[in-house]
């Protein structure tokens, strides 16, 4: 019963991000909202962590398994962007450097903020 309770709110947030990506028509998708919604419902105490945490792991554990059919056809039209490999290596290489710095940067706010509030 604790996982689909786990899954269900996960499921009504998830639908909520659909609904508002519908009516907001800005070029976000609502997976992107959905993560807004869940980052504000966590930080306000309407859920809790351990609400959608085990079902949460779960799916960040089986992410990579998704991953494989968009991988392997990008590997059979191999022809088709051949002349644009280097680009979309760069490309790549520069988004994943631009994610690990604002996530350290992030992380790095967020320790000495609490670091902070717990010396006071």
């Amino acid at each position: 019963m604790k996982y689909l309770k786990q899954i269900g709110i996960i499921a009504v947030v998830s639908f909520a991000a659909e609904i508002l990506e519908r009516f907001i028509k800005l070029p976000v998708p609502a997976s992107v909202y959905g993560l807004i919604i869940m980052f504000v419902l966590l930080l306000t105490g309407v859920v809790k962590l351990p609400d959608v945490e085990e079902v949460a792991d779960f799916m960040l554990a089986i992410m990579p398994f998704f991953f494989v059919a968009p991988t392997v056809s990008l590997m059979t039209s191999f022809d088709a962007i051949k002349g644009s490999v280097l680009k979309l290596l760069i490309a790549c290489f520069l988004s994943a450097v631009t994610v690990i710095v604002v996530t350290g940067v992030t992380a790095q706010i967020l320790v000495r903020r609490k670091g902070k509030k717990e010396k006071k």
